[in-house]
């Protein structure tokens, strides 16, 4: 009966030791499905702060350039180029020549920042018609009086355009925008 009642003393003690390893199994394997669960999730956060992180940092460097390129483009915008043109004739005794005169000077807002670079483009050049020889025949005269005289000039005789009241000479002044087209 000894054997017995030990079996019985025992037995219980056995089953309830049986149960708690059997639910601590249990509690074991739920804990590892939601530690499971809670890295999955962690990582699908990780993935889009990341990728939020490289999207913010494109759009900070693209934002970077664009203020950039609009900040260079706005002082840019503050050259200018200030132009002037006036027609000059010069006589001589043994010659006559007619050119106009382009100048033209570099701005920052109201600052010069260059002297006026002047262009000359001739438009007629030859002798005074008083000091040319007699010609021998009718046509050396018809070459003779048109011979460095270019196309252009014909069409500025024909323009009348109002001069200078002091000096006599044609003057215009443009204001363009640096780089305008």
């Amino acid at each position: 009966m000894h054997l017995d009642a030990f079996l019985w003393m025992f037995l219980p003690v056995f089953v309830a030791g049986g149960s708690a390893l059997l639910s601590f199994y249990i509690m074991q394997a739920r804990m590892e499905v939601a530690l499971a669960k809670e890295r999955e999730s962690l990582a699908e956060a990780r993935a889009t702060i990341t990728s939020q992180k490289i999207t913010l940092e494109e759009r900070i460097k693209a934002t970077e350039e664009a203020t950039k390129r609009r900040a260079m483009d706005e002082f840019m915008q503050e050259f200018r180029v200030e132009e002037r043109s006036y027609a000059r004739e010069s006589k001589s005794l043994n010659s006559h020549q007619k050119m106009i005169i382009m100048q033209e000077r570099l701005f920052f807002r109201n600052i010069p920042l260059s002297n006026w670079v002047e262009r000359k483009m001739i438009v007629e050049e030859g002798r005074d018609l008083d000091q040319l020889p007699q010609p021998e025949s009718v046509f050396a005269a018809a070459a003779a009086v048109g011979e460095n005289r270019i196309p252009i000039s014909k069409f500025l005789d024909e323009v009348s355009v109002p001069k200078h009241p002091e000096t006599g000479v044609l003057v215009t002044t443009r204001f363009p925008a640096f780089g305008a087209q």
